[in-house]
């Protein structure tokens, strides 16, 4: 896919700037955030193409997929896209010729009629497996055993079919109802030297390559014990808190999403990790219980949505005290927010650390450690 063809869908920002230059735009910007801390340079990839392990498309009625344009819901067609690896391409295409030779139904938003909503395509980098999801309007799918049958003929990789039933008028991608319709549902990958399970409505960093490295930022920033407690809030489905567990005493995970949540516990049980212990609640509520019941606590891993954290998360940090709080962002901005608000409760940070997550868009991920004044 050429590059104005990637312009008109608004996804990389930055594709027309040398990569050595992307990297630098986004220090500056993230100099002009945090004016009197050091922001080191930008960890950025040796080769910043095919990186994403997460790509949803959608179809219109000639049988062509692609992206929708930059704040609208028109389909920008593609055959290839410079974020996406071979095989997420290989299964698009085969999925395509299937729906053009099966005549599938494509929902017309227009007429609100029609069945295939969405493609969604999750990727196990290391292990070589693929989830495919078809977002349709109704439980039946007609012709889907020879259609999985086809698809995993010609892409072996392919190792779940999934149909996601989304009867509402929404821009929300996926419901909550599903219906295996090939392999178990989901796939599993290997990150950090650990196993995780990937199913359609799973957390999981978009960049596995520089995930990895970041991990590894966040835990020789925590200098963890083996005597230590530490608290991971927001921690989706445990990935940063089993990377740090075997180092620890106990790690305590805290997560509001269900689904999240449950692939942690399954994850936990996968590695065989004892030590860890993970909640279905909301961080700030979690972490004000620990404050009002006195809970020690050494360390406290953040890694928030891009609007942030709380001050009333923040205020029980202060009640709590532990002597570091290590904050990833995938939003820099709210994160010196939020530092505003860590500094008015004593805690002091020197560093930034920045990891180019997603190359040649304008989005960064920082990470700063805070230690108790």
């Amino acid at each position: 896919m050429n590059c104005q063809i990637r312009k008109r869908c608004g996804s990389c920002q930055y594709i027309d700037i040398d990569y050595s230059q992307q990297l630098i735009k986004k220090k500056q910007y993230c100099q002009q955030l945090f004016p009197k801390l050091h922001v080191h340079s930008v960890e950025g990839m040796e080769n910043p193409y095919a990186y994403r392990n997460k790509v949803i498309v959608a179809f219109n009625q000639k049988y062509e997929y692609g992206l929708y344009e930059e704040s609208s819901h028109r389909i920008v067609p593609m055959q290839k896209c410079l974020l996406h690896d071979e095989q997420t391409h290989q299964v698009l295409s085969k999925i395509q010729s299937l729906f053009k030779r099966y005549h599938m139904s494509i929902y017309d938003e227009q007429k609100k009629r029609g069945f295939l909503k969405h493609v969604l395509i999750r990727r196990a980098v290391e292990t070589n497996q693929t989830l495919v999801v078809l977002v349709g309007t109704d439980t039946l799918f007609k012709g889907s055993k020879n259609f999985c049958q086809e698809l995993v003929k010609a892409c072996p990789h392919v190792q779940s079919i999934v149909l996601n039933i989304n009867k509402r008028q929404t821009s929300i991608v996926l419901s909550q109802q599903e219906k295996v319709l090939y392999g178990k549902g989901f796939i599993v990958d290997k990150l950090c030297g650990l196993s995780f399970k990937i199913s359609a409505q799973s957390f999981y960093q978009i960049n596995h390559y520089q995930c990895e490295k970041l991990y590894a930022k966040v835990a020789e920033l925590l200098k963890a014990q083996e005597n230590q407690i530490v608290l991971d809030t927001y921690c989706g489905i445990g990935t940063i808190g089993m990377s740090i567990a075997k180092n620890v005493k106990q790690v305590i995970g805290v997560e509001r999403n269900r689904d999240a949540y449950k692939d942690a516990l399954n994850n936990a049980k996968m590695n065989h990790i004892d030590n860890i212990s993970f909640y279905n609640e909301d961080a700030t509520a979690f972490i004000q219980k620990l404050a009002q019941s006195s809970q020690h606590i050494d360390s406290i891993i953040m890694d928030p949505p891009r609007a942030g954290s709380t001050k009333e998360f923040i205020d029980a940090v202060g009640i709590l005290k532990p002597q570091n709080v290590v904050y990833v962002s995938c939003d820099p901005s709210t994160q010196a927010r939020d530092l505003k608000w860590f500094q008015q409760i004593g805690y002091q940070a020197k560093d930034v650390y920045l990891y180019d997550m997603f190359p040649h868009t304008e989005h960064v991920e920082s990470i700063v450690l805070l230690c108790k004044k």
